[in-house]
């Protein structure tokens, strides 16, 4: 039963977040913290950092980390197959769909209105996130310096991830 669980809400993620990954982040903790006790509020902050430090799109990577969590490889695998897949078919509709009828002015004011739409997503994830993330003033100074680094040089993203670890081990431990 766990599995039909498991592989249903990560369906249903999948196929209500529009945005993205960080879109997503709202509706997993949902139903992964809160409706369905997978983990706690804290270990899903550390879930989403580390999906965001390995390869691939943050849903995808957290559904697959839940999903060992919950069910091992199968519980895994299921999650991941459950997330990607209303994408996959969704995606593929659209393509055709958007091929035949791009320069149609209902359809260029329908993703006109769906821009802002996708960003008050991702700023509702940020709010979920950010007050397990801030522990302190010295954790929020990291995260104030990476995020300047971030907008205002060219940093590579990883380098200012490893050099936050750096800071962290050093001066949190």
């Amino acid at each position: 039963m766990a599995y039909l669980e498991l592989f249903w809400s990560f369906l249903r993620i999948g196929l209500f977040s529009f945005g993205g990954g960080y879109a997503m982040v709202t509706m997993i903790r949902l139903e992964t913290v809160v409706l369905h006790s997978w983990v706690s509020a804290t270990d899903f902050v550390d879930l989403i950092a580390i999906s965001e430090m390995t390869p691939g799109p943050i849903g995808i990577n957290t559904a697959t980390f839940i999903g060992y969590r919950v069910g091992g490889v199968l519980g895994s695998a299921l999650a991941t197959l459950a997330v990607v897949l209303p994408s996959f078919v969704i995606v593929s509709i659209l393509a055709y769909a958007f091929l035949r009828l791009r320069n149609n002015v209902v359809v260029a004011r329908v993703l006109q209105v769906l821009r802002p739409v996708v960003i008050s997503l991702v700023v509702a994830a940020v709010t979920v996130v950010l007050p397990s993330a801030i522990i302190d003033l010295r954790t929020a100074a990291i995260g104030l310096a990476c995020l300047g680094l971030l907008q205002f040089t060219r940093v590579n993203p990883l380098l200012v991830l490893a050099g936050a670890g750096v800071v962290g081990a050093l001066f949190l431990g």
